[in-house]
This record gives C-alpha cells, sequence and structure tokens, in this order.
C-alpha cells in the first residue's frame, strides 16, 4: 500500500469523483486488521517517544461528509495512543465567545504542545465549509480563509508541530445506509440528527466546497490526503499506516540519562 497514492498533491486540481470511496488497495479485511493491530503497537510506541523526545507536536485533522467515520477513527486509531498524551478537540457550533473572536482563535487554543498528539474532529475548515455552504458569511470573506489557513498551518509547522489532514471520503449510497440504521438500531437512535438530513439534501454543495479546501490547502508541510471511508477497516489501516510515516519521519530520539544519574547503582 502506498500512501502517497491519497496524497493531494500541492498545486493539484483534484475531483473527488476520481478518488474511490470503496477502494481496499488489494487488502484482504482478515489481513488488515491483523496489520491494524501491528500498527497500533507502532503508534503506541512512536508516540511515547514522541512525549520523551519533546521537540515535536502532532496535529491530526479530521473532516469529512456525516456518519464518514470521525467518531469512528478516534475509537479504532486514536485508542492505540497512551491517553495521557492525547488531546481530543471536537468543534461544535462556535459560542458567542468564540464568534467575537476571528475564526482561528478557538482552533489556536487547541493545539498540542510539543510532546503531545492533538486530534480535531471537525476544525478550522468548518469555515470555508459550513459557513460557504449555508451562506453563513459573505463569500468576500470566506475566499480570504484559504489563504489564512495555510499561514496559520505553516506556522505551526515552523514551531515542530507535524499537522496532517485526513478527509474520509464516503459515497452517497453508504452515507444513505449509515443514517439508516441509525434509525434501526434503538443503540444508535442518539447518534441520528435531523439535520444530518438537511446537510445530505446538499450533498453537491458540501463536495464542491471540499474540492476546493483539498486543492487550495494541501501543502507540502500540511498535506491532505483522501481516505476512502466506506470500508471503516480500510479507513483504519491507511490512517494508522500514514500516522507512523509522519512520527518515523521525525527522525525522534529517546532522551539521554541525566549526566547527575550516570554511574548510579540502585541498592
Amino acid at each position: 500500500m502506498k500512501t502517497e497514492d491519497y496524497l493531494v498533491v500541492p498545486g493539484s486540481a483534484i475531483s473527488l469523483a476520481d478518488f474511490k470511496t470503496d477502494d481496499t488497495a488489494g487488502h484482504k479485511k482478515s489481513e488488515a486488521l491483523a496489520r491494524l493491530e501491528e500498527l497500533r503497537a507502532d503508534l503506541n510506541t512512536l508516540q511515547q517517544l514522541l512525549y520523551a523526545d519533546g521537540r515535536y507536536g502532532l496535529l491530526v485533522i479530521l473532516q469529512g461528509m456525516d456518519t464518514s467515520g470521525k467518531d469512528g477513527v478516534c475509537r479504532h486509531v486514536v485508542n492505540a495512543f497512551n491517553p495521557q498524551g492525547v488531546q481530543i478537540t471536537s468543534f461544535k457550533v462556535p459560542t458567542s465567545e468564540e464568534l467575537a473572536h476571528d475564526f482561528l482563535w478557538r482552533i489556536h487554543k487547541a493545539i498540542p504542545r510539543r510532546g503531545m498528539v492533538g486530534i480535531f474532529n471537525r476544525s478550522q475548515y468548518e469555515d470555508v465549509l459550513v459557513v460557504r455552504v449555508e451562506n453563513l458569511v459573505p463569500e468576500k470573506v470566506w475566499r480570504k480563509r484559504y489563504g489564512l489557513i495555510n499561514d496559520f498551518e505553516g506556522c505551526l509547522c515552523d514551531n515542530g508541530i507535524t499537522v496532517v489532514k485526513f478527509f474520509l471520503h464516503i459515497s452517497n449510497d453508504e452515507q444513505k445506509t449509515r443514517l439508516q440504521d441509525r434509525l434501526d438500531d434503538p443503540t444508535e437512535y442518539w447518534k441520528f440528527n435531523l439535520a444530518d438530513l438537511k446537510t445530505r439534501a446538499k450533498w453537491d454543495a458540501y463536495t464542491a466546497a471540499y474540492e476546493d479546501a483539498l486543492n487550495k490547502c494541501s501543502t507540502k508541510r500540511a498535506p491532505w490526503y483522501i481516505i476512502p471511508a466506506d470500508k471503516k477497516w480500510f479507513r483504519d489501516l491507511l490512517i494508522s499506516q500514514i500516522l507512523k510515516e509522519k512520527l518515523t519521519a521525525l527522525n525522534l530520539e529517546w532522551p539521554p540519562l541525566a549526566e547527575e544519574a550516570v554511574g548510579i547503582t540502585i541498592e
């Protein structure tokens, strides 16, 4: 599996219609689940190393249509990490306090410190997605935000934060199935929201908004990956592999023994 096959090449002009939502890269589910367990162990070790090294942080951004699996990734991938070293932030409708600041204010407050992993369930991209499709701000306002987001993410990279962004790519038919499952299963009633149906009715508009965000904001230092999300097990496998590659590329090191502890023998 070549993870670069799912990368949105900076400066490109992709169409989501060209990316299969049910792609598995030839993997069988049983094999993928076994490999996923191996990756979980690797990610756990790499996260401990990230914390011990203390020079870098990791920010993972999850975006996608409703039911695409943002919460699922948090359950099945992020739980490979020690919870003491992870911070998950879900961005809902802005509060009155957040609306009184610039759109990145609430985002910056949630950025992980060095040594930590931060997971954004939705993110700053809501301000070029929802606000665009729902006409919450004028076009001249949200158009400027692509550049502001790129500058913001560049600043994070300059300060030791690795930014990796995943668009969970689900088909219209698969979303329909998952929404119906929530209506059919009493244990999932709590997940169903009528607002999801209003959003679903604007599928094409949201697709266009996502394509613009992916094309305008996939940079060399903060790239977007398009993750096929119809098969949950492959979604989790691919994201885990990319995270392992990103953490490994940092060339993290275990700190040396403190000078004053050299030569000590425990009696």
